[in-house]
């Protein structure tokens, strides 16, 4: 077989059915999530959710618990992105818009950075599991991705950032791994993440160019 193919496909053939379908499904959610969110599509969050519960299920399965808990956390901020981006202004215009961080939100943003790692670190003391040196990439990855997470649901232009620096690190890690299918998402995800950066930006200096 193609060594590439043996890379993606070779982890899947003990693995069982009905989680080779819930990744799948995750796949083609996450992959759709995205492309919304470089559109600014408010179906960023309906289609995220799908793609993050499910997600959370497969990494409790096995045990992967600095990756459940980024994708519980996806979850959550997942809730609050959909209720702020739907908020309207007289019921006609949207009250959050593209803009950049100002020194409060940067400050903020690294406090979430911190507890989301602290957190996630407690997470795997209690579950018990040990602690090698892939999961403290998790926790590290962990980090990053609420942290951008936080600054998508608030329409910040440095989430794109964020998440370029994370799925380029998850890239390598799930194939390592042995998530294929995973791995070529974010790969795909990386892709995208530039797309949605240099979309928002242009979105950004059309709209001060307006105003």
């Amino acid at each position: 077989m193609n060594p590439i193919f043996d890379f993606f496909l070779g982890p899947y053939e003990d693995r069982e059915l009905s989680l080779i379908i819930l990744e799948a499904t995750a796949f083609f959610f996450g992959i759709a999530s995205v492309v919304y969110a470089k559109k600014e599509d408010i179906l960023v969050y309906p289609t995220g959710l799908v793609a993050t519960v499910i997600t959370t299920y497969i990494f409790f399965t096995d045990r992967l618990f600095g990756d459940m808990m980024m994708n519980f956390y996806y979850s959550i901020m997942s809730i609050y992105g959909w209720w702020n981006w739907a908020r309207r202004k007289n019921d006609r215009e949207f009250v959050v818009h593209i803009t950049r961080t100002n020194i409060k939100e940067k400050w903020i943003g690294f406090g979430f950075f911190l507890l989301t790692m602290l957190v996630t670190y407690g997470v795997y003391r209690v579950f018990g599991a040990k602690i090698g040196p892939t999961n403290y990439v998790d926790i590290f990855t962990s980090g990053i991705f609420f942290t951008a997470m936080w600054y998508m649901a608030n329409k910040k232009l440095e989430n794109w950032t964020l998440w370029i620096l994370g799925d380029l690190i998850t890239v390598p890690l799930y194939g390592y791994r042995g998530w294929g299918m995973f791995s070529l998402q974010y790969l795909i995800f990386t892709v995208l993440a530039i797309q949605g950066y240099i979309a928002w930006k242009k979105n950004l200096s059309n709209s001060l160019q307006t105003s």
